[in-house]
């Protein structure tokens, strides 16, 4: 069989990268060592402008830098006498004003890179600006705590860089109906009957057989699971809402996947901002309570936390489009019922005192919030994970 055959007509190939030794590296670990918590990520993808996400409003070097684009204080909700949510992000709020939301400001790393693809990398991979990984944070853990492809799910349809480790992957599952199916197809289960062909183990189509034996498994595994929960929760038609129904399924059945990894694209807001952001905020604050609300039914949100980040917050100043240019420092919220510190975490972001380019200055690496995720969430090895030592914060 040709490769390209092989590949086209494999109705699983884009939920999973191809690694060699994927199904004997999967025996050999016990994902019990992980602990029972669960982390589900939302990405802002685009660029979030953050300081019209979480409001200044008593800056008047906020409102001079941003004539047009500025939140009014009449139409801003306020969380203290200085910071303020955007009047979209109401359902937001009602976590906030119960004690569910820590607001995490002046997030970002050192040497900030402003393309979209290359801070999503950055953010992906936990790397330095100046490295270039091949395996995502995500991908690590698996390496180190996996046991099955479906314990690192993306809601997507194909799997990015952050779920592909150096010798596992996490799983692309956005329908596992439809997924499930097309692993019963009457091509696929040909293909499969010839994974112990002498010669197969000789060519490099090899280890492909052993990656669609795991994703056929993980298939028919996730969606006999799931389907013994149907959610009732109403959730907004928009995708972001769907992804979440989805993780809320998953998570409500007890499927045994740690993280899932949902997102949201649009916020790259150089023109017009104000009306296309505004909407995107509302789209993810009504999904974010809706599966807050629907795992608090179920009595799950309790070991469930929700990590939001974008890849970089937006320029102070407005550009003449009535948006904003690509930035740096951003804020970062962290969901869960259980958070040591909810509220405003730390000091606001200084206008006063850009870098050269008129950004922001960052004041807490990414990492941190990740390390302190993965060891007093996740309760694993944050240094075998992030490669390096990352001071926890206290958040959790």
């Amino acid at each position: 069989m040709k490769r390209r055959n092989f590949i086209k007509n494999s109705a699983l190939a884009s939920s999973l990268f191809y690694v060699p030794s994927f199904v004997n590296a999967f025996n050999n670990l016990d994902l019990s060592l992980a602990g029972y918590k669960r982390l589900v990520v939302v990405q802002l993808s685009g660029g979030n402008d953050g300081l019209n996400t979480v409001i200044p409003y008593t800056n008047d070097i906020y409102y001079k830098n941003r004539p047009s684009i500025g939140q009014k204080a009449a139409n801003i909700l306020k969380l203290n006498d200085e910071l303020g949510l955007d009047k979209n992000l109401a359902p937001l709020k009602n976590l906030y004003d119960k004690g569910y939301v820590t607001i995490i400001n002046n997030v970002g790393y050192p040497n900030p890179n402003r393309s979209h693809f290359r801070s999503t990398d950055i953010w992906h991979t936990a790397s330095n600006s100046n490295e270039y990984f091949k395996s995502g944070w995500l991908g690590r853990y698996m390496d180190t705590y996996g046991n099955s492809p479906h314990n690192v799910i993306e809601v997507d349809d194909s799997l990015s860089l952050v779920s592909k480790g150096n010798k596992l992957n996490g799983m692309a599952v956005q329908n596992a109906k439809q997924l499930f199916y097309a692993a019963q197809d009457p091509y696929f289960k040909k293909v499969l009957e010839h994974h112990n062909d002498k010669h197969l183990s000789e060519h490099n189509l090899g280890y492909l057989y052993k990656t669609m034996i795991a994703a056929e498994s993980s298939a028919k595994y996730i969606y006999n699971k799931s389907k013994t929960y149907n959610s009732t929760q109403e959730y907004p038609n928009n995708p972001l809402g769907n992804q979440l129904k989805t993780a809320a399924e998953f998570i409500n059945s007890g499927v045994d996947c740690k993280i899932l990894y949902t997102s949201l694209g649009g916020f790259d807001t150089h023109f017009n901002q104000n009306a296309r952001q505004e909407k995107l905020l509302d789209v993810y604050a009504e999904s974010i309570e809706a599966f807050v609300q629907d795992l608090e039914k179920n009595d799950t949100f309790k070991d469930t936390l929700i990590l939001t980040f974008s890849e970089f917050g937006r320029r102070v100043k407005q550009n003449a489009a009535n948006g904003t240019d690509h930035g740096t420092a951003n804020n970062v919220f962290i969901i869960g019922k259980t958070l040591k510190k909810n509220g405003i975490f730390n000091e606001l972001p200084n206008l006063s005192d850009l870098d050269d380019n008129g950004d922001l200055k960052y004041s807490v690496d990414f990492r941190r919030i990740y390390a302190t995720i993965l060891k007093n969430w996740m309760q694993v090895d944050d240094k075998a994970i992030l490669t390096k030592s990352f001071k926890p914060l206290s958040f959790l």
